[in-house]
């Protein structure tokens, strides 16, 4: 495995989440800043959309319409020409904050949640992974997940992988022609490290973003770690884009307490590597 040291492409940021590639730059969610932001290869970045709820995973429609998860009121919005519109009120299917999405071909959005108040350190409550159509019809896609978080939809629409973050495994599930998900089976467990934000790459292994043991890693199906980044804090979330997707762009942070509205140790780093990303996000 190779060491190597990440730079950062941008810093200042209260606390960055749900990096996306598109149209030539990183988007990704300034969750305390309430902002959806965009920065190209040069560092020059830009607030997208003011979201109140705090923003965090973000995805498109086949019609180029940007998807935002509305964190605190657990809403799916929409960024029409008009500003944000509401697709889906996701309150009866979750039991707390909203968080990572992916969205598929079809314009199918999979949104996680926390399932219980992290930062109060309530105790941990199992919870699900929601499916919202295009037309804003929900239902719980799978349920029984150890907080659901990053998640990704392998090239041929037909697999999708979610990390378990308080599971400490990468769960995957058959994708039905409706969207419905099944075959529920264990991708890959974790050892000292935890998943959040993941991506996936052209060899079909995944990017793991570890807060807990400060990494990002790659992880082969079954388990096998085959390359790892640490990062000087703690990496929440990870994308592979850059002009041939070989840039690894990494969601870093000293802190992921909101209530400390005066930190701003949140950084976007890169790193190149060999293999390509693939699939969604």
């Amino acid at each position: 495995m190779k060491s190597r040291e990440p730079a950062t492409l941008l810093d200042g940021l209260r606390f960055a989440e749900g990096p996306r590639w598109h149209d030539g730059r990183l988007w990704f969610s300034d969750m305390h800043s309430r902002q959806v932001m965009a920065v190209g290869l040069d560092g020059a970045a830009e607030g997208v959309v003011e979201v109140p709820g705090e923003p965090s995973g973000l995805g498109w429609l086949p019609d180029g319409r940007l998807l935002v998860v509305s964190m605190h009121d657990r809403r799916l919005l929409r960024l029409d020409p008009s500003g944000l519109t509401e697709v889906a009120d996701l309150t009866p299917l979750t039991h707390f904050y909203t968080n990572d999405m992916v969205v598929d071909a079809h314009g199918r959005a999979y949104v996680g949640n926390f399932g219980f108040d992290l930062h109060a350190q309530q105790t941990l409550r199992r919870t699900n992974l929601v499916l919202v159509h295009p037309d804003g019809r929900t239902e719980v896609a799978a349920s029984d997940l150890a907080f659901p978080n990053g998640t990704v939809i392998t090239p041929d629409g037909r697999t999708l992988i979610v990390g378990e973050t308080f599971g400490s495994c990468l769960t995957a599930f058959t994708i039905g022609d409706d969207g419905r998900l099944s075959e529920r089976r264990q991708w890959a467990r974790m050892e000292r490290a935890v998943p959040d934000g993941i991506c996936l790459d052209a060899e079909g292994a995944i990017w793991v973003a570890s807060p807990v043991s400060a990494e990002v890693l790659r992880i082969r199906e079954g388990g096998e770690v085959v390359d790892r980044v640490p990062v000087a804090t703690q990496a929440f979330a990870c994308m592979l884009g850059g002009p041939e997707r070989r840039t690894l762009f990494i969601c870093t942070s000293g802190d992921s307490d909101p209530a400390k509205t005066d930190v701003r140790s949140g950084r976007i780093e890169i790193v190149e590597v060999e293999v390509p990303g693939a699939g969604l996000p």
